[in-house]
């Protein structure tokens, strides 16, 4: 059976995965990829687009929309006696020299540029990031500067974008593999209670596959941006419970009453 009908059949079949202990650890490996990289297509894809929106955006908005501005010692000057908030291509950017934004009133915005009176601040996926005029280490910076700078980083998002999505790829995977390895030796003590007989080769490879309909579940929730409220015990509960069943699959030992 090849690899894109194991996925199919471990949606359903605890039955199949049960069958599936017996194969080499080679074609299990290679199956852990490929959750690894199922799971992170949604935010590669949104990462790519944030990316890319937000380069566009961001010259289109500093050269057309936004007055001339300065960094120097440590400020933000600009001509504009208040705050000017342009919101362009689902991408916010803000120019306040006056101080009255602070990143505090930031928390909870998404795909968001400030360029505040002490610092410029990022916004992305809610999570802030600071990074105050003291770093440019009295450099004087302008809005020109700054149009050079997006466009250089326009000239190589086709390279950091990759490297983004390797280093995503990396982390989940190993995440994955550690997941599996926690859920086989949990499977130990649920072969204990279904008596059964199992090697922990083998409930590794049973567990392994039977990752596989919360992640399919999770990427499409992750795919139409849906939160889902505990997640992390929801995924737990549902691998366990289809790992127990996978296992009840097996026969009994002939000596075991």
């Amino acid at each position: 059976m090849n690899i894109f009908m194991q996925f199919y059949k471990s949606i359903y079949s605890p039955k199949d995965i049960a069958t599936f202990r017996f194969q080499g650890i080679g074609k299990t490996i290679l199956y852990v990829f490929l959750l690894s990289l199922l799971s992170i297509l949604p935010s590669v894809i949104f990462i790519s687009s944030s990316i890319s929106t937000g380069i566009d955006s961001v010259r289109a908005v500093i050269h057309d929309e936004l007055p001339s501005f300065s960094i120097k010692n440590g400020q933000l000057s600009a001509k504009t006696s208040v705050p000017i908030t342009i919101n362009k291509n689902h991408f916010t950017i803000i120019l306040d020299p006056t101080g009255a934004v602070t990143p505090k009133e930031l928390d909870g915005s998404d795909n968001t540029l400030a360029i505040l009176k002490n610092e410029f601040v990022f916004v992305a996926g809610g999570k802030v990031e600071n990074y105050t005029y003291s770093m440019l280490n009295g450099t004087s910076v302008t809005s020109k500067d700054i149009l050079h700078f997006v466009d250089m980083v326009n000239g190589v998002k086709g390279i950091f974008i990759p490297v983004i999505a390797f280093i995503l790829y990396l982390f989940t995977s190993a995440a994955s593999f550690i997941e599996v390895s926690i859920l086989a030796l949990i499977g130990l003590w649920l072969k204990n209670v279904a008596g059964r007989k199992l090697n922990y080769r083998q409930l590794w490879r049973m567990a392994a596959y039977s990752e596989t309909l919360p992640t399919l579940f999770f990427t499409i929730m992750s795919a139409i941006k849906t939160n889902v409220p505990w997640s992390f015990f929801i995924n737990w509960f549902v691998v366990i419970l289809i790992l127990y069943l996978a296992i009840n699959e097996i026969p009994k030992p002939k000596n075991a009453a």
